[in-house]
């Protein structure tokens, strides 16, 4: 015991060869990044539910449940929790029972004394073992925080994987609304074009246009026709898009039929960039686990450096021969510390500096989700506010051009324009139209967007790591 004793007292004036080496980089605090405006509105968890669109719902449902990203980010998790257990457990003591017997020739040169040397005997053995390492220097203790980390990181990789597959499906769905609503406008367009074409034949007939005008009538009616076909496959790409977030094929596409959202409602929008940013995006709060983790694998690399103290126990039995093994005579015990003394070991210096150099690495990257997180959040806003002014000049310009278009049509009719003034101004028609379902359409895209920039439907309390906030900082040595 007394060399032992010893040994550790060694090893304790050697920790002066411990490395002191810390990261260079510092995480950004909320004050950095121009966060200061007031909270912005926490969605439901289910804010998909405000749509009022059963069909969707049961989507969301089923992309939860089947989609191939999203599982692999759920076995993820459950591979971090198993190193979790796996690291609590190196913490506790281990207990064996190991048993033996083997068929030998004894030497008549060592040890055993006649009649077994010389002889050819079974020896047996049969002994529990206990061995526990005393975590005098907390290296099991980081270890454990370490993993902890790792799982917290992987469940809040599932959150954002959850927010990121919801987001890429609204806009899917969105845009087979948009696409639905492209086609109404290429089949009122093909409506329109045939009208015409009458219109043209019957002014032929009447000796007031010439077949130049009737061709061109027929040449835009094939035009609009190509137009509608284009609606009809921008539509069943839509449908295959869907179908492949939810986790399905060919077999699911018939059955995702028109969508009854109104895309000039979905979300409200909230005023101002949101400050909370930092507390409900799941990717950041992933990131910053990560920091916190490097740093509990710098604790246990620096605890690398002091004694290992490991305390092993055996009870048992051993004997020569089948008829003594568990005889009472053939019991053996003992116990005693076991030390392992560092001295010298090249590797333990750089698994030291990869530990901080880990940890510079983790807040660069945190640093980095962070900055872009800021900027998805203001590109939103931005496009948010100019989509807004731009539907009320479209919806001014497609009023505009219905009424033009009318005027235009009658004049045709009553012989009072030509063919040309009517396919100029169906034309402006038919565009403001487009532009005007493509613009609602783009607005709802924003806002699912600008949704999950801020973190969608992962609300603040669900875990200890959000609860901390942003200006806590990373434990640290």
């Amino acid at each position: 015991m007394k060399q032992a004793l010893a040994l550790i007292a060694l090893s304790c004036a050697l920790a002066g060869c411990v490395p002191n080496t810390q990261p260079k980089g510092q995480m950004l605090e909320a004050s950095q990044l121009g966060l200061n405006g007031e909270a912005g509105p926490t969605a439901p968890a289910a804010w998909w539910r405000d749509w009022a669109d059963p069909q969707f719902d049961a989507l969301v449902a089923r992309a939860l449940a089947g989609n191939p990203r999203l599982a692999e980010a759920l076995a993820r998790v459950s591979a971090a929790q198993a190193s979790a257990a796996a690291a609590r457990g190196d913490a506790l003591p281990r207990v064996t029972i190991d048993g033996n017997e083997q068929f030998q020739r004894f030497s008549e040169r060592f040890i055993y004394p006649p009649p077994y040397g010389g002889g050819h005997y079974w020896l047996g053995s049969v002994q529990s073992n206990l061995s526990w390492d005393v975590d005098f220097w907390g290296r099991q203790k980081a270890l454990i925080e370490q993993a902890r980390a790792g799982e917290a990181a992987a469940e809040l990789d599932a959150a954002a994987a959850r927010l990121a597959l919801t987001g890429a499906l609204a806009e899917a769905y969105i845009g087979l609304d948009r696409a639905y609503a492209l086609l109404d406008i290429a089949d009122r367009t093909v409506a329109q074009r045939g009208r015409l074409l009458e219109l043209a034949q019957r002014r032929v007939i009447a000796g007031i246009d010439s077949r130049v005008e009737e061709k061109q009538a027929e040449g835009q009616l094939a035009l609009a026709r190509v137009s509608r076909q284009q609606a009809i496959n921008e539509r069943d790409n839509a449908v295959h898009a869907i179908a492949a977030l939810t986790g399905q094929g060919a077999e699911a596409y018939a059955g995702i039929v028109r969508p009854t959202l109104d895309p000039r409602a979905v979300l409200p929008l909230p005023e101002s960039l949101p400050a909370d940013l930092l507390a409900r995006r799941p990717d950041i709060l992933a990131a910053r686990v990560r920091v916190d983790a490097t740093y509990s694998g710098q604790k246990a690399a620096k605890a690398a450096f002091y004694p290992n103290v490991n305390l092993a126990a055996f009870a048992g039995f051993q004997a020569i021969g089948l008829s003594h093994l568990l005889g009472g005579a053939a019991g053996v015990y003992g116990a005693g510390p076991a030390v392992h003394l560092p001295l010298f070991d090249a590797r333990l210096k750089p698994n030291y500096e990869g530990a901080v150099a880990e940890t510079d690495i983790a807040i660069a990257a945190y640093n980095g989700a962070v900055v872009a997180a800021v900027q998805q959040v203001a590109d939103r806003l931005s496009g948010i506010d100019s989509l807004r002014i731009e539907l009320v000049d479209q919806a001014k310009a497609r009023d505009a051009a219905e009424q033009a278009y009318a005027l235009a049509e009658r004049r045709y009719g009553g012989g009072l324009s030509t063919y040309l003034a009517v396919l100029t101004t169906e034309s402006q028609l038919l565009e403001a139209r487009r532009q005007l379902a493509v613009l609602n359409a783009q607005q709802a895209i924003e806002r699912v967007k600008l949704l999950v920039a801020v973190g969608g439907d992962f609300s603040p309390q669900q875990t200890e790591t959000q609860a901390a906030g942003l200006d806590k900082p990373a434990a640290r040595e």
